[in-house]
């Protein structure tokens, strides 16, 4: 395992951090709360034998389930042996006091009197500012950190370049910041821009989303034909991480993964990275991939639920999965067969009542209620205008 510097702290993080986010399930369905237990037990300990020294998980992961699960795996001495990052659900906090209930319930579900890396989650301009500094939640975090309950303070991020600087400069104590990123996500959110900022004032910083919910990791034919031409022969998901950890300002990336297969892959890639292991070549080739990858991508979808719930029931993820699937591998006939037989009716397109709310919500900006009827009117059979 390859260790990086974590901003400014004493410490050294792994390459790779493993984020609980997408464990294996019992129903098979991606994020859901039957977590297999047995299969995540194993993964999650096969990588902290492996060197990963970082876990990050998050109060509503796997429908609040994986902190209890992290919890209870990180027994038998694993929680010694790693830092542990969580996340304070701000969406539910209206109340200052609020924050210290779900802090202590998080230490509670965790089995541990204190939280390495605690992240407001998931902010943005509005939130910043109606929750966070309305109800003055830096100041209690600070005393949560004075008593010991958290150990280094900072935020995972979904806005643009603008609200991550205003955030990054409202607090002269933060150690860590979590954000999207990867080749294909330069300039939108942070960006590269927001990488750099943060790393420049001393903050570690923790990238997710480094296969863009694993599409970088499953390439359509086209993009594949492209990699071809990859003198070293790596792997889609191998080039995508390698160009993330040939950065110097990254100081860890977490990857969400479900399988024993793919601890064991991102490891050997974690063991092969380095700083500014890229060549002219290497840089010249994700070019040509970034470049055909938004010839091709219809939605920007990164399977975050986010949006979720639709308060019609429109599975807003899944619906953008198997579109954007019939499209980039240009097999829609597959994609309408995947509509029609596994998306139940009453979470379809369909049902969308263009209300918006989502749009709210959504990390990326995509104008859902707009997607929606196009989306159907593809899957079900139709056509429509372009």
């Amino acid at each position: 395992m390859e260790y990086r510097k974590f901003g400014k702290l004493d410490w050294k993080a792994s390459a790779l951090g493993f984020g609980c986010m997408r464990l294996p399930t019992k129903d098979g369905k991606p994020m859901s709360g039957r977590i297999d237990q047995e299969k995540a037990t194993r993964m999650i300990r096969n990588a902290i034998d492996h060197g990963v020294n970082y876990i990050d998980t998050a109060y509503p992961y796997h429908h609040g389930k994986s902190e209890a699960f992290v919890g209870r795996v990180l027994t038998s001495g694993y929680r010694e042996r790693v830092k542990l990052a969580t996340k304070s659900p701000v969406w539910l906090i209206k109340k200052p006091k609020h924050f210290d209930k779900y802090l202590d319930e998080q230490l509670a579900r965790l089995r541990t009197d204190r939280i390495d890396f605690y992240l407001f989650h998931a902010l943005n301009k509005k939130v910043w500012e109606k929750t966070i500094v309305k109800h003055k939640l830096l100041d209690r975090a600070e005393r949560a950190r004075e008593d010991g309950k958290i150990v280094h303070l900072g935020f995972s991020f979904h806005d643009d370049f603008a609200a991550f600087k205003k955030i990054v400069d409202g607090h002269d104590r933060w150690d860590i910041c979590q954000i999207q990123y990867n080749y294909m996500d330069t300039e939108n959110q942070a960006g590269t821009k927001g990488l750099r900022y943060a790393a420049s004032k001393s903050l570690g910083v923790v990238i997710m989303e480094p296969l863009l919910g694993g599409r970088l990791a499953n390439p359509p034919r086209t993009i594949m034909e492209i990699m071809k031409s990859d003198r070293k022969m790596r792997s889609p998901a191998d080039l995508a991480l390698q160009w993330i950890w040939n950065q110097p300002e990254v100081s860890l990336v977490l990857s969400g993964m479900n399988t024993l297969g793919q601890v064991r892959g991102n490891i050997r890639s974690a063991s092969a990275s380095g700083v500014r292991s890229f060549g002219a070549l290497d840089l010249k080739l994700i070019d040509r991939i970034k470049k055909k990858y938004r010839e091709m991508v219809p939605i920007p979808c990164t399977e975050c639920s986010y949006c979720m719930p639709c308060p019609n029931g429109v599975d807003i993820p899944r619906n953008f999965e198997v579109y954007n699937n019939g499209y980039i591998h240009e097999d829609m006939r597959t994609a309408r067969n995947t509509y029609e037989r596994f998306v139940p009716k009453k979470n379809r397109a369909s049902a969308c009542a263009q209300c918006k709310r989502c749009e709210r919500k959504c990390p990326q900006k995509i104008p859902i209620s707009e997607w929606m009827p196009r989306v159907h009117a593809i899957l079900s059979g139709g056509r429509i205008s372009s």
